[in-house]
């Protein structure tokens, strides 16, 4: 099983699994409509407090999972310990920029009301405190927010990318 990784500074991972974000952009055709795929998560997070490794004198024994690379990040863990899981329900390749307002939504972007007018944005964590920033179109606040996920310049250098459609499963 392969494992999907969201972006936790941005709260992109919580919106998954709150069902908020149902949707994502990659720059590979990594996954195929069908497929299950678990959402990484640190150990932690995760509430996985055990991890099975292989040892080629002892054979495999259990390892508290705290004592490895994987208890505070999610790229070192193992996909078939994480809790939860999306399967892949449709697949396309666009242009960035070719992104709908309703797609925006369903990347996670959040549409909320401020002083009697309706904003679109996104979470951010800096030092410990959360963020909300706004902007005024859906597209807007996506452009941002992928600039500040995949480094600034990508919005305008508008490349090919996979959308993924999924649904949570658990």
């Amino acid at each position: 099983m392969k494992t999907i990784m969201f972006n936790n500074r941005h709260w992109l991972t919580a919106a998954v699994l709150h069902g908020k974000k149902t949707q994502t952009r990659r720059n590979s055709c990594r996954y195929k409509v069908g497929e299950v795929v678990a959402i990484a998560q640190s150990y932690k997070d995760a509430r996985v407090r055990f991890v099975q490794e292989e040892d080629k004198e002892f054979g495999c024994y259990d390892f508290p999972a705290e004592q490895t690379k994987g208890w505070n990040n999610k790229m070192f863990v193992k996909a078939d310990l994480m809790p939860h899981h999306i399967r892949i329900t449709s697949m396309r390749q666009e242009r960035l920029q070719d992104i709908s307002d309703e797609d925006c939504i369903k990347e996670g972007i959040i549409k909320s009301k401020h002083y009697g007018k309706f904003v679109y944005g996104y979470h951010i964590i800096i030092d410990g405190t959360s963020y909300t920033c706004a902007h005024y179109t859906p597209r807007e606040a996506y452009g941002v927010l992928i600039d500040r996920i995949s480094g600034k310049g990508t919005w305008a250098s508008n490349p090919m990318v996979w959308v993924y459609d999924f649904e949570l499963l658990d």
